[in-house]
């Protein structure tokens, strides 16, 4: 089985959540609204093995055991262009652009055998996947394997980082195990956002405070311009919790 795909420039995908490895969250601090998004993956999923092996496993309330993935996300509304992305589509960071946009379409977040329908653009999407596109996956392999690879090994690099900042959130931050609970019973699975700066608390503190004011200023920018409520309420909160990092 093969798959062809080539990235027409087209924007499509430049909008709304983009999952960051904790180094590339660090360096586009000042570019990025900032969560830190908890997402449960129940064990029949595909993606459950992964999730365990880069994140944690957590045993709900219900005594059900779910795997969690903890990602370091720019987090813009599903309406919202990338603060990058140009009027001709282009990126504006072309070279410094995070590992996740370079990966794409391809999402080491989940095993590598199980990326075949990630290759079939989604609705109004200008991928190319005809016969003039390049063979990019064959036989459930990456074919041009740089990228992926690197994204994926940072990814198992950051794990025991993110892993002791979620055993200590999960037995310090009341009701974010039941918050866990209710996302993993939605239909199609669910999130929990929280703000950047329960993950700034506990990294090195050399650049904490310059990350801390580099966000501050991303989320007003934005928040100048967002109507969801939804949003403005996250953003309000994280501000007030980068403030208190501070010490204002």
């Amino acid at each position: 089985m093969e798959r062809r795909f080539a990235c027409t420039a087209c924007g499509k995908c430049c909008f709304g959540w983009l999952p960051l490895t904790l180094d590339d969250a660090l360096a586009h601090a000042g570019r990025f609204p900032l969560a830190v998004v908890w997402t449960p993956v129940k064990p029949a999923s595909r993606a459950f093995a992964t999730t365990a092996r880069i994140g944690l496993t957590v045993r709900l309330a219900d005594r059900k055991q779910v795997a969690v993935r903890i990602a370091p996300t720019a987090y813009l509304p599903p309406s919202m262009a990338c603060p990058e992305l140009k009027p001709d589509g282009l990126c504006a960071i072309h070279a410094d652009k995070p590992s996740r946009c370079r990966t794409m379409p391809f999402f080491p977040y989940r095993a590598e055998s199980d990326q075949a329908d990630l290759l079939l653009p989604r609705s109004g999407w200008a991928c190319e996947v005809g016969a003039s596109a390049p063979v990019v996956y064959r036989d459930k392999a990456v074919v041009e394997r740089g990228d992926f690879d690197r994204e994926h090994e940072a990814l198992l690099g950051q794990t025991p980082v993110l892993k002791a900042y979620g055993e200590a959130l999960l037995g310090s931050v009341p009701g974010l195990p039941d918050a866990l609970a209710r996302a993993a019973a939605k239909p199609g699975g669910g999130h929990v956002a929280l703000g950047f700066a329960s993950l700034l608390r506990r990294l090195n503190p050399d650049n904490r405070n310059s990350h801390a004011e580099a966000q501050l200023t991303v989320l007003a920018a934005v928040s100048a311009r967002v109507s969801d409520p939804d949003y403005a309420r996250n953003y309000a909160d994280w501000t007030w919790e980068l403030e208190r990092l501070l010490g204002r």
